[in-house]
C-alpha cells in the first residue's frame, strides 16, 4: 500500500493541536513516559512501578497479541504520536503505517524510525483518521487504535473507514478508555471529566460507557466482538501519575489554571474515580460473504 503524495486532508483541531503543544504535556509524555503516550501494563496489585519502560512495551506486546496477525501483514497505527507503537510492531514484524495529525509527531516518528533502521518496515506520514480516502480499500491487514480514538469528533465515521480499508477478514484493535458515572456520583467528578475531555480534546470520551464502543462498532458493521477489561492492569501506573500530579494539582485548583495543566488534572481524575472508569481491549473482525468478499459498511445514523 502506498500513500498518496497529495496534501492530506486534516480537520481543523486547534484544541488538539494545543494539547499536545503545550510545555505540560511535552514535558510530562518525555520525562515519565520517554515520549510514548500509553498506559503500561502491570500484573494486578503492583505496587511499584517501576521500570515504566518494561511496562509500556508489556503494553505494546498485548497489542500485538491482541491482533493476532502473521509475519508480514501490514497494518495502520491511527495516531501514531513519536511511533514507539508502531517500531514495536514492527520488531514483532509487522509492517506498519503510521499517520498522526499532529506534525512534530509525524517529524520526531520518522527520527525514530530511522535511528531504529525500519524505514522498510514502517510509513509515517501526517494523516487524520476521520480522512482515510487515500488508502485503498481492503488494502490492510489489521488497523489499532491505542488511545486515540477518545479525541475522535466523530468516531462513527472514523470506524466506518477502518471498516472500508481492512481485507474481508481483517482485524481492528482498539485500546481506548472508557467511563461509568453511576447516579450517586461526586458532582465534583462530573466537574473534573468534563474539563478533562475539553481541555485534552477528547470528545469522543465523553460518550465512551462501557457498551458505547461496542454498539457503534457492531452497527457500523464490525463482527466477532471480543471485549477484555485491563483496568487492574493499568492502575500501577495511574497511581503514579496520581501521586506526581497531586501537589501541583493543588496550586492548579487554587489559582484555576486546569486549562493550562489538564495532564494533572486527568492524573487525579484517573485515579481518584478510579472505580468509574474501564480500560478496555476490543477486537473486532471485517465480516466475509459467502463468496469471500467483504460487506459494505453501514451508516451510523
Amino acid at each position: 500500500m502506498a500513500f498518496s503524495d497529495t496534501q492530506p486532508l486534516i480537520n481543523k483541531n486547534p484544541v488538539l493541536q494545543s494539547y499536545y503543544a503545550s510545555l505540560e504535556s511535552r514535558i510530562g509524555y518525555r520525562l515519565i513516559l520517554g515520549g510514548t503516550r500509553h498506559f503500561g501494563y502491570y500484573e494486578p496489585g503492583t505496587w511499584w512501578p517501576f521500570p515504566v519502560e518494561k511496562a509500556l512495551r508489556r503494553m505494546e506486546d498485548h497489542l500485538f497479541e491482541t491482533l493476532n496477525l502473521p509475519a508480514g501483514s501490514t497494518v495502520l497505527d491511527a495516531g501514531c504520536g513519536y511511533g514507539h507503537v508502531a517500531i514495536h510492531m514492527a520488531h514483532r514484524k509487522l509492517n506498519v503505517r503510521a499517520i498522526d495529525v499532529v506534525e512534530r509527531h509525524v517529524a520526531r516518528a520518522r527520527i525514530n524510525v530511522r535511528s531504529a533502521g525500519l524505514e522498510k518496515a514502517i510509513t509515517v506520514q501526517r494523516g487524520d483518521y476521520h480522512h482515510l480516502e487515500d488508502i485503498p480499500t481492503e488494502s490492510l491487514d489489521g488497523v489499532y487504535t491505542m488511545e486515540t480514538l477518545v479525541h475522535a469528533t466523530d468516531p462513527e465515521a472514523v470506524l466506518e473507514g477502518f471498516l472500508r480499508v481492512l481485507k474481508p477478514g481483517g482485524t481492528l484493535v482498539l485500546f481506548e478508555y472508557a467511563h461509568l458515572f453511576p447516579k450517586d456520583a461526586p458532582a465534583a467528578s462530573s466537574k473534573l471529566f468534563e474539563q478533562v475531555n475539553e481541555y485534552a480534546s477528547m470528545p469522543a470520551n465523553a460518550q465512551f460507557e462501557p457498551d458505547t464502543l461496542v454498539s457503534i462498532l457492531e452497527e457500523v458493521g464490525f463482527t466477532d466482538i471480543q471485549t477484555n477489561e485491563i483496568s487492574e492492569h493499568v492502575k500501577p501506573l495511574a497511581r503514579l501519575f496520581f501521586l506526581i500530579a497531586y501537589i501541583p494539582y493543588l496550586f492548579i485548583r487554587l489559582f484555576g489554571l486546569e486549562q493550562y495543566f489538564i495532564n494533572a488534572v486527568a492524573a487525579i481524575v484517573a485515579y481518584r474515580y478510579f472505580d468509574m472508569h474501564r480500560y478496555l481491549c476490543i477486537r473486532v473482525s471485517k465480516p466475509r460473504t459467502a463468496d469471500g468478499h467483504a460487506l459494505e459498511p453501514k451508516k451510523v445514523q
